[in-house]
């Protein structure tokens, strides 16, 4: 089986995460591809592969005799696939791209076979591909007596794209020096740098009454709400930002006249830049309150990671070694920062540093998710290199 075979079965698996859900995994279907995967593990030779009552796969190829005081590298990718799109029946297919029968696509791919979707769901390459990538990388370490490498620690998690990936990850059984997650996007993508994160529910108080004699009586939690909105910079939102620029994403909104709230998202790449966004959500609350009257605004902000970055410049020889498993198969680094964390924020601050490696993969997160089938093979080969001698 091939890795483009892989990643085809595994896409059909429905695993899409929930935040609603407060289960681990958020949901059930996850631990289904999660006991498909222990049993390709035991298939290709990760005799020692199972699964977690957290849903997470674990398993280990011992070192090359001889060779078990090289470093131990972690191999980690998730296995859940983003609740902004339906994961639900993923018809994918291969395609010859002409550079212009799928959009969204840089016409550099022309010529090339490209998987894609039926564009009535994503295709999941976000993350599947990494799983894919690593498992067909494994099985030709297995297969390959020749080549020398130290301990591999594999590990594929649940609930990352909601954020949880890292809650239940269990260090000592994984047990590595460093771990890459093979969770990016186009080919040649290394990447340490990503966004301070913090999550933001507004609440609005208002009084209801009936609008024929609301005059001077209705205090409309809908409209304060708008109001806050419209106060938050236009400038530095999602679709006007980039590289390292942070953002404001109100990411939705309920309510009536009585009550209302307001879900958002801060992200910045500068932690005192972080911090800052943070006092003005905490600033605008104040001043609502002082012009509508107390308690009218309350908010909730929780930080959800860091910038992996100041973990990751103390074990830079990690990213050279990625930058070298690159160049070996004709693949040119690209160093970019991550507009999103990954699960190796959270692990980098835990104790185990965790670059993000390319899957080759692109405009995740929706119905024109694709990956070209070459970036996949070179991925394969990238893995091989990253762990070997």
């Amino acid at each position: 089986m091939s890795v483009i075979d892989r990643f085809l079965r595994y896409v059909e698996f429905e695993t899409t995460s929930n935040e609603n859900s407060e289960s681990i995994p958020s949901t059930e279907k996850q631990t289904v591809l999660a006991d498909y995967l222990v049993k390709e593990l035991k298939s290709i030779g990760v005799s020692d592969a199972y699964r977690d009552k957290y849903g997470y796969v674990y398993g280990h190829i011992p070192a090359t005799k001889g060779f078990e005081k090289l470093p131990k590298i972690g191999l980690i990718s998730h296995m859940d696939t983003s609740p902004d799109v339906s994961g639900k029946d993923v018809k994918a297919k291969i395609i010859k791209f002409d550079g212009t029968n799928a959009p969204m696509i840089d016409a550099k791919y022309s010529g090339e076979d490209i998987i894609v979707t039926d564009r009535t769901t994503l295709l999941g390459a976000d993350d599947k591909a990494g799983v894919a990538e690593i498992i067909e990388a494994c099985r030709e370490i297995c297969d390959d007596a020749e080549l020398c490498h130290g301990k591999i620690s594999i590990c594929f998690t649940p609930d990352e794209e909601i954020g949880r990936g890292a809650d239940k990850f269990d260090f000592e059984t994984f047990d590595a020096d460093f771990a890459y997650t093979v969770d990016g996007g186009e080919l040649g993508g290394i990447e340490y740098e990503n966004f301070n994160a913090a999550g933001a529910k507004i609440t609005f108080n208002g009084v209801n009454t009936h609008p024929g004699t609301a005059k001077n009586k209705m205090k409309n939690a809908v409209l304060y709400l708008a109001e806050f909105i419209n106060m938050l910079p236009a400038a530095e939102a999602p679709a006007h930002t980039e590289n390292r620029e942070g953002f404001y994403h109100v990411s939705s909104v309920n309510g009536n006249e009585s009550k209302a709230t307001l879900h958002m998202i801060i992200r910045d790449h500068n932690k005192q830049s972080f911090a800052k966004r943070k006092e003005f959500i905490t600033v605008l609350v104040e001043f609502f309150n002082r012009k509508y009257g107390e308690n009218t605004v309350s908010a909730e902000i929780k930080d959800s990671y860091y910038n992996m970055l100041d973990v990751i410049k103390e074990h830079i020889d990690i990213v050279e070694r990625a930058k070298k498993a690159m160049r070996k198969s004709g693949v040119e680094p690209q160093i970019t920062p991550i507009r999103g964390g990954t699960d190796g924020a959270r692990l980098s601050f835990e104790g185990l540093p965790c670059p993000n490696l390319s899957t080759g993969g692109m405009n995740f997160h929706s119905i024109y998710e694709a990956i070209p089938v070459n970036a996949m093979l070179k991925m394969v080969e990238v893995i091989k290199n990253l762990v070997s001698k």
